[in-house]
């Protein structure tokens, strides 16, 4: 694709709650890239001025549409009001506290070609600590570029003691929209945490070509609370139920399933772990006991993640304790 034809055929779609401290960056990073057509903003239920200060970025181009839901929604249901307000014929999604670095949209259109997602590695850097050497989701990997399978990109996102994330479902690809409308596909709107994973998992059951590529200039922002391990019962009983949709799905080989039953047991072990934090922190020890012992195949996840969690808590304030010293 020549320089003239990747101009203004991307849609940045933004999903904002109560960001109204990052998302003047997030706009101006996207609209200043020549090959970003629009940006549609949608305020999820904000109760500050996120869409206020949205509009204020806007360079006078015509590119930019701030969209308000009056109630909080979720992340899935914002990107698809954006979807469906958007018509450029490739998409991407960029977090309002993260930002772009300018030719970023250019650089993943040059590199879609016969692909029908391309995502470009992650550079991470520490709130704060914008301008420092920015760590890689994917260094230490195979090399890049290269085509992602299903069974590749399911055992990806099982999250590992000992090693920094790295899931892929955090990855923000081009996609290419004649993809998403040929197979019906949209965010799962009853899903509020790894609705990237449930829609790239689908889009490569369904055959999607999904390609990795070097970095382009996505800077993803990491707070000091990025490592909470505060996901709600609710919000993982709705990602197993999501998963367990996915199992249906009729394209996957034999050992991509596996990969995805792996995937699901992971879930599965998370929501077990998290009901017996909750029962802990709302009535005793021994009820959390009782929990614990209901599903005794999980138990040894709940124990080696608990203090998982808090080591990976620990090296995450370490490192921003030293990165602000």
């Amino acid at each position: 694709m020549d320089r003239i034809t990747q101009i203004g055929v991307v849609a940045v779609i933004i999903a904002a709650r109560n960001a109204e401290a990052t998302i003047d960056r997030a706009v101006r990073s996207a609209l200043v890239d020549p090959a970003v057509g629009e940006v549609v903003v949608v305020d999820d239920g904000s109760t500050d001025q996120t869409a206020a200060v949205a509009r204020r970025a806007d360079d006078g181009s015509g590119r930019l549409q701030v969209l308000h839901l009056p109630r909080n929604l979720g992340p899935s249901a914002a990107r698809n009001r954006a979807i469906h307000a958007s018509s450029a014929p490739y998409l991407t999604v960029l977090d309002a506290d993260d930002y772009c670095l300018p030719g970023r949209m250019a650089g993943q259109v040059a590199q879609i070609k016969d692909c029908d997602f391309v995502a470009d590695d992650l550079l991470r850097v520490i709130e704060g600590e914008e301008e420092g050497p920015p760590t890689r989701l994917l260094e230490g990997g195979a090399p890049l570029p290269r085509d992602l399978s299903l069974g590749e990109f399911a055992l990806a996102n099982i999250s590992r003691r000992g090693r920094n994330r790295q899931e892929l479902g955090f990855l923000k690809p081009l996609m290419r929209r004649s993809f998403l409308q040929a197979h019906g596909l949209m965010y799962d709107e009853t899903v509020r945490l790894g609705e990237d994973f449930i829609l790239y998992a689908t889009a490569l059951a369904r055959g999607a070509r999904f390609r990795l590529v070097e970095a382009c200039g996505y800077v993803a922002v990491e707070r000091a609370d990025s490592i909470s391990g505060s996901h709600g019962a609710q919000e993982l009983s709705a990602l197993l139920k999501a998963c367990e949709v996915l199992a249906q799905e009729p394209g996957p080989t034999a050992g991509e399933r596996r990969a995805l039953a792996m995937h699901r047991r992971h879930v599965r072990f998370k929501l077990h772990h998290r009901r017996v934090l909750d029962v802990r922190r709302g009535s005793s020890l021994i009820r959390a006991l009782g929990v614990l012992a209901s599903d005794p195949s999980g138990a040894l996840y709940v124990l080696a993640e608990t203090i998982n969690i808090h080591l990976a808590r620990f090296r995450h304030q370490r490192r921003f304790k030293d990165a602000v010293c």
